[in-house]
């Protein structure tokens, strides 16, 4: 595990994703992105620590049955929910 935060990114839009990663690591962030929620919950018991963005709205598990599947598997990190 890094030691440095991690912006963890969830979105099904490639655009959104490579956008986002863009201007977190323009401000010195480091940046993880993520296709969907069911590829990210693979890797949450091994993620770095720091905050997840995830869309409100992706196939198969939503940004809101992520945020209650975290909750379940007792992440804390910050989770921010956004939508287009």
């Amino acid at each position: 595990m890094s030691a440095e935060p991690v912006v963890h990114s969830v979105d099904d839009d490639e655009g959104v994703r490579s956008s986002l990663s863009f201007l977190l690591e323009c401000s010195d962030l480091t940046t993880r992105t993520y296709e969907s929620a069911v590829e990210f919950l693979r890797v949450v018991p091994t993620m770095a620590r720091g905050c997840i963005i995830t869309d409100v709205r992706m196939p198969q598990v939503s940004g809101m049955e992520l945020v209650a599947r975290l909750k379940d598997l007792g992440v804390s990190d910050p989770v921010i929910v956004i939508t287009g």
